[in-house]
């Protein structure tokens, strides 16, 4: 498990420090650079807070850059959900931009390599390409287009872009070096054909830049001083600087790489759960098991609990896995503090307490929130019928069983002392109803004389309440590390839908995304499958792990 505290030195902030001080930067700028092909995730969420907040302890600025390079796979819908996504965790881009908003200075960049004898045009297939291009062990060997004039590149770069070729016809490779090291080295693609409309520029191109090539001089051509990214891309940086060198940027940024978030019972890869929401297995990309950011938001997990689950993984470059109890600690404190309180009822049991007036209805006074005892107290109705948890009476209790049981007392939340006095069964031997009794004297909880109770339980009456359906939401898979076959680790129990549950009647009008603690049971959430005639809540988080 990564370290649960925040680390003490943040290295993004030490080399930003020793810059700063040896006079490289004057001015601090970052971007976050998400490709609109999906929904983002919680890894996602560790990139947007690192980029956000560095430039916020730096007086910098950030810009949200969309990096629209494959048209064939990209649409505004994950536009705006990343949009959405971003303000609904607290951030504010200086810009909304568009890696396709450079594609003509990024276009006259590629014609300034070929001119310069950096780039060519090369017909080998893809396949050919990767034959050609060696292995770790042994150098790739030299396309037979790779030394062909000035001229010939020229030309057929521009039919490229005029659009006699089909797709995969022919690319624009740099000129760099077949046997370097860096298989990224190796005379990488830079442009490739795609007869595709693109959702910002439509059918003005067929000539697309590949994103090693238009990442590094979207940043260069924005004024990026620091292009933060993970892990994987440390790698690519010898090529991402080697594109700035070539066309010759004066304040060229810095690349710095930091390990991404890998959460353990979960899977993050968009193949993945692509795969999930079309087999069916979810009921999309913001069903509440996922780890998407619209998917935790709907489950109910506040923005401010997911920062600071951030801040706490901490920022380091060494590759550990978060157990994904360090997530749901962070939530549970955040509801905690912030949470109301209510009155739920999720498997009723009628009871009767037969002693109490018919017809008549007192006012109880519950906390709103015993965290924050300004917000007061709210009333909820108590009755002669209430409903309390099935699991809270037994007939023949185990030992140390302190909840209702014949002959036993306990307390109701709040409002009385009540024993259970007798019980009624169906024909298949299923209690159906409680007979209690109360004591008059004991309004509050505590008996006059004295005598004490252990068990306290919650409750609704049946007066006035109103039933919903509650979705017990817990991870979706039941193994640390789901393998590629993602059917053989999904957890059965990931959702039980609980039909008939009853709640306080002071809860039934509410606004999708309300958050509440269900008395001894859990957070829970306003889904926005709620209609006025039916409530529907889900289970953001039990009070404790069972994990």
């Amino acid at each position: 498990m990564e370290e649960s505290i925040v680390a003490s030195s943040n290295f993004i902030y030490d080399f930003i420090d020793e810059d700063l001080a040896n006079g490289v930067n004057n001015r601090i700028q970052t971007r976050f650079p998400p490709e609109p092909n999906g929904y983002l995730h919680i890894g996602h969420a560790k990139a947007i807070c690192i980029d956000f907040s560095t430039a916020e302890k730096y007086n910098g600025i950030c810009n949200l850059r969309l990096d629209d390079t494959n048209p064939s796979k990209e649409d505004v819908e994950y536009v705006d959900a990343i949009k959405e996504d971003i303000e609904w965790l607290g951030f504010k881009w200086n810009k909304c931009l568009y890696a396709s908003s450079y594609f003509d200075f990024i276009y006259e960049c590629a014609i300034k390599l070929i001119k310069k004898g950096k780039a060519y045009v090369c017909d080998l297939s893809p396949d050919e390409i990767r034959e050609y291009r060696g292995t770790l062990t042994e150098p790739g060997k030299d396309s037979p287009y790779r030394n062909r004039s000035v001229e010939e590149n020229l030309d057929l770069f521009e039919r490229m872009t005029k659009g006699e070729f089909a797709n995969g016809e022919k690319v624009l490779r740099a000129k760099i070096d077949m046997a370097s090291p860096n298989l990224n080295m190796r005379d990488p693609v830079i442009y490739r054909i795609a007869h595709t409309t693109h959702h910002q520029t439509g059918d003005k191109w067929c000539v697309y830049p590949m994103y090693d090539f238009a990442h590094p001089l979207s940043d260069a051509a924005e004024g990026v001083t620091y292009s933060l990214c993970s892990l994987e891309f440390e790698n690519h940086r010898p090529l991402y600087n080697w594109f700035i060198d070539e066309i010759g940027f004066e304040e060229p940024p810095r690349q710095i790489e930091f390990a991404r978030l890998n959460l353990n019972y979960c899977v993050t890869s968009k193949r993945k759960c692509l795969e999930l929401v079309q087999s069916g297995t979810v009921s999309g990309w913001d069903d509440p098991r996922m780890v998407t950011l619209c998917g935790m938001r709907r489950r109910g997990y506040p923005a401010e609990a997911v920062r600071d689950f951030i801040d706490r993984i901490g920022v380091s470059k060494a590759y550990s896995v978060v157990d994904y109890g360090l997530l749901e600690a962070c939530v549970r404190d955040n509801l905690n503090v912030n949470a109301d309180r209510a009155m739920a009822v999720l498997d009723p049991l009628k009871v009767i307490i037969d002693n109490y007036p018919e017809g008549k209805t007192e006012q109880i006074e519950i906390d709103v929130n015993p965290n924050k005892p300004e917000k007061g107290t709210k009333a909820v109705t108590f009755s002669r019928e209430l409903y309390v948890e099935r699991e809270d009476f037994m007939i023949e209790p185990v030992k140390k069983y302190f909840r209702l049981y014949p002959g036993n007392e306990v307390r109701l939340k709040g409002a009385y002392l009540v024993k259970c006095e007798s019980y009624e069964t169906d024909e298949n031997g299923e209690v159906t109803c409680l007979h209690c009794t109360y004591d008059p004297e004991s309004r509050g909880g505590n008996a006059p004389d004295g005598r004490k109770v252990k068990g306290t339980l919650h409750w609704v009456s049946a007066a006035g309440c109103v039933t919903a359906e509650v979705r017990l939401y817990d991870r979706l898979f039941n193994v640390e590390n789901p393998s590629d076959n993602l059917a053989e680790c999904i957890n059965p129990d990931s959702l039980i839908v609980l039909e008939n549950c009853v709640l306080d009647g002071g809860l039934k009008d509410l606004e999708p995304g309300q958050v509440f603690q269900f008395m001894r049971q859990g957070y829970f959430c306003v889904d926005k499958d709620s209609t006025p005639d039916k409530l529907v809540f889900n289970r953001t988080v039990a009070l404790n792990s069972s994990w």
